[in-house]
């Protein structure tokens, strides 16, 4: 089993975890790192270059049909579902909200179980809804990897909290610990 893709998911409080993972991250990865953030719509968003300024790896905002690089990092775009055309390519849906947000960590999370298979790692952040639990439940059925912030450290616990009760053996993780859980999975590719 490796790894061909890294997910983060997540909501209210993620932003200042983000950027305590982003400058920590191998410049080497093996593999693309996508980034669901629930935000609002703005015309002009400038949160990928907020996230690259403090990142080790180049940050952007995918656009439909972006190619995947490895040891890039990929925000999905405000108001749009991200999912995954093949192994190499996003692309983008305006399709309807899935719990109230789009885009939809769970629609990304499933996306990428279906493609990558058993060849996902995906970490759900902090976070005031239950987006994410259902694709997390998709990428364990895969034999992907998956693991939670630890509620206790989260600024709005109840996505981890939801994930935790759904999934009870599930990792936690402290934000410091977090850019070594990624770094160490460019061994198990």
């Amino acid at each position: 089993m490796g790894t061909d893709i890294f997910l983060i998911g997540g909501s209210a409080g993620s932003i200042l975890v983000l950027l305590q993972i982003l400058p920590h991250l191998d410049k080497d990865l093996p593999f693309p790192i996508v980034i669901i953030l629930h935000r609002k719509a703005f015309p002009q968003s400038s949160l990928h270059i907020l996230l690259e300024t403090s990142a080790a790896i180049s940050v952007q905002e995918a656009e439909d049909k972006t190619e995947l690089e490895n040891g890039k990092c990929y925000l999905a775009p405000a108001n749009y579902h991200l999912l995954f055309e093949n192994k190499k390519s996003l692309a983008l849906d305006a399709s309807e909200k899935v719990n109230f947000s789009r885009p939809s960590i769970d629609v990304t999370f499933e996306s990428a179980a279906r493609i990558f298979k058993n060849n996902v790692g995906a970490l759900l952040l902090s976070g005031g809804s239950q987006d994410g639990v259902e694709g997390l439940l998709h990428i364990i059925q895969n034999q992907g990897i998956v693991a939670i912030q630890d509620p206790n450290t989260a600024e709005v616990s109840y996505m981890p909290q939801q994930a935790l009760q759904a999934i009870p053996d599930i990792r936690l993780l402290q934000p410091g610990e977090m850019a070594t859980f990624i770094n160490k999975l460019k061994y198990n590719t």
